[in-house]
């Protein structure tokens, strides 16, 4: 299907983070190095683990799965606004939007599914310690990471088709500095009726679903926890949680306030830049550095990785 032939518009304007031409240049700097930062420290989580072995168990397998996703999600919606802030061009393409959306809503889908997985990881850890290696086996963890990250793409290719089966006549202007649905919706002159159901009952159900397994496993975690007598057994075991429960507040709280409705007439725009901007650009930042601020392992590997090429210069100097 050639979802390029249900519409009157070629192309998309996208309206930036400003209005005023003095701050392109601030602000394109500003984002380059946050997106520059949030590559890095991914990327060193993920060097981290594939280097150090005592960082080869379901835990860590997971986090890089999340390291993986906190590359690509801003990595859909960053290029296309620094490439915009530097050159004042706001257009894109109809295709080019349709991808934008379909990648970012399928990696924010596939990170609810993964962070609600590493709940349960945590669960199992903490309350069934002698049957750990047992349930949460190499086969088992790899399963459950093809189901997420399929899970989150299929949800996506839902929602992008019925959002551009949609014909837009009002307006090309996208009140947001990437194509997203709220805003898209709002453009559309036909019938909006099923996309924003779609947002609302199946957005609403794997949402609701994933928090669910998420909230859940976090009552039975911090059950098990007040059961343990001595203050440092409790502490080392909430420790092994803290940054993934810290990682979901971010999470579910940026995109609660994003996606909860399929209108954006019922929200400021600024608001939602504001928040949007959170979601997918500082929030990718953020979460290497909880884990590795927080996580003894992490901070020994990247110390082992940062030695190691310090080593390697020093051999090429002298």
């Amino acid at each position: 299907m050639d979802i390029s032939n249900l519409s009157t518009v070629n192309e998309f304007n996208l309206i930036g983070l400003s209005y005023l031409p003095e701050v392109r240049y601030p602000l394109f700097v500003v984002f380059a190095l946050i997106y520059q930062v949030t590559l890095m420290g991914n990327g060193t989580i993920l060097l981290a683990i594939a280097t150090e072995k005592k960082l080869r168990t379901p835990m860590y397998y997971f986090l890089a799965n999340l390291s993986i996703l906190d590359i690509f999600c801003p990595s859909a919606t960053v290029p296309k606004m620094l490439e915009n802030l530097l050159t004042e061009k706001q257009s894109i393409s109809f295709i080019g939007c349709a991808l934008q959306l379909y990648f970012l809503v399928a990696l924010a889908g596939t990170e609810g599914f993964l962070l609600a997985i590493m709940a349960y990881d945590r669960y199992v850890a903490i309350c069934f310690p002698l049957r750990y290696t047992l349930i949460m086996t190499n086969i088992r963890c790899a399963q459950l990471t093809i189901g997420t990250w399929a899970a989150g793409f299929l949800n996506s290719l839902l929602h992008t088709i019925f959002t551009f089966r949609l014909s837009f006549c009002k307006s090309n202007h996208v009140n947001q500095y990437y194509c997203d649905i709220p805003q898209l919706v709002a453009l559309s002159c036909s019938s909006t009726y099923v996309a924003e159901m779609l947002v609302l009952v199946v957005g609403g159900i794997s949402g609701i679903s994933t928090f669910l397994i998420t909230f859940i496993s976090y009552v039975y975690i911090i059950s098990a926890i007040l059961k343990i007598q001595s203050a440092e057994g409790k502490r080392k075991a909430f420790s092994t949680c803290a940054s993934h429960l810290f990682v979901v507040c971010l999470f579910y709280g940026t995109t609660t306030f994003t996606y909860i409705r399929p209108s954006s007439s019922q929200h400021s725009p600024a608001r939602d830049r504001l928040i949007s901007m959170l979601y997918g650009v500082i929030t990718p930042m953020l979460n290497p550095m909880i884990y590795s601020l927080r996580n003894t392992d992490v901070k020994g590997a990247i110390r082992k990785i940062l030695c190691h090429k310090t080593c390697l210069q020093l051999n090429k100097i002298y």
